[in-house]
């Protein structure tokens, strides 16, 4: 899809990925309408954009429904949309055990519950020829320890990218599911950055995955997977998963280190 003109609702604008897609997008042409949670990192966002005029801020808590609707009913909403990204999300790197009620919660209702029923609501909406994009991760096809109720709410988007995309054929509008892997933002911890060290991870910038976003969207490829070892665990986890539970079991105890301090503090004394 060219994407000059289109108009495009980007949810979780104003920070890490968002932020560079909001960039990517409005430097091809693209009429924005930025979410977010915060309306002063929203406006200072449409400021930095070109055009900036052109673009629109829809401050919301996706999580709370009273918002939600507020946000589907905005007048800037009338006129429907070309392009739905959910961007908005959350993670929470640490055991299950170490994770509070309150914390898997807030990963499961932003990253899996709020797009859902966001995207169910914006479906009248949607002009034809449109897409959704669902951003992912590649913990949405590999369980990662440290990372299960993430894991959980991120294969559950990516289930609900399949069957949605299934759902709407011959309609006009496409689904896409876009998994990015390690990235550098805001919503890592110190913990994550050292474990990704410890591991050799490979981390790609903000603005790397907003241009392989961005060439997603115009190519309207269904499936994306972005990194190398990434894609080859994605495939490996499919069909052989036992080949990656021995793989995984490897990195074990350096997960655990910065997963499950408290432990190793524990056992150190």
């Amino acid at each position: 899809m060219n994407l000059d003109g289109k108009r495009i609702l980007l949810t979780g604008a104003s920070g890490g990925i968002g932020e560079a897609l909001a960039h990517a997008l409005a430097s091809h042409g693209a009429t924005l309408l930025l979410h977010g949670r915060k309306s002063a990192a929203l406006e200072a966002l449409r400021q930095q954009l070109p055009n900036p005029e052109r673009h629109h801020c829809l401050c919301a808590d996706l999580c709370h429904p009273q918002e939600r609707r507020q946000l589907v009913n905005a007048p800037v909403l009338a006129d429907g949309v070309d392009i739905l990204i959910n961007n908005a999300g959350t993670n929470q790197f640490a055991w299950l055990e170490d994770q509070t009620e309150e914390q898997i919660t807030a990963q499961i209702e932003l990253n899996t519950l709020a797009p859902i029923l966001l995207t169910r609501a914006l479906l009248p909406k949607l002009r034809t020829p449109g897409l959704i994009m669902n951003i992912g991760s590649s913990f949405g096809a590999i369980g990662y320890a440290g990372y299960s109720a993430y894991c959980a709410s991120k294969f559950a988007m990516r289930g609900f990218s399949e069957a949605l995309g299934r759902e709407l054929e011959g309609s006009g509008i496409k689904v896409l599911h876009f998994a990015p892997r390690a990235t550098r933002t805001h919503l890592n911890s110190p913990d994550v950055y050292a474990m990704n060290v410890a591991l050799g991870t490979q981390t790609d910038s903000p603005d790397e995955v907003a241009e392989w976003a961005v060439a997603s969207l115009e190519r309207e490829q269904i499936r994306t997977w972005i990194g190398w070892p990434e894609k080859l665990f994605v495939r490996l986890n499919a069909l052989l998963p036992g080949l990656v539970d021995r793989a995984l079991a490897k990195q074990h105890s350096i997960i655990s280190r910065f997963a499950h301090p408290l432990a190793h503090k524990e056992g150190s004394q």
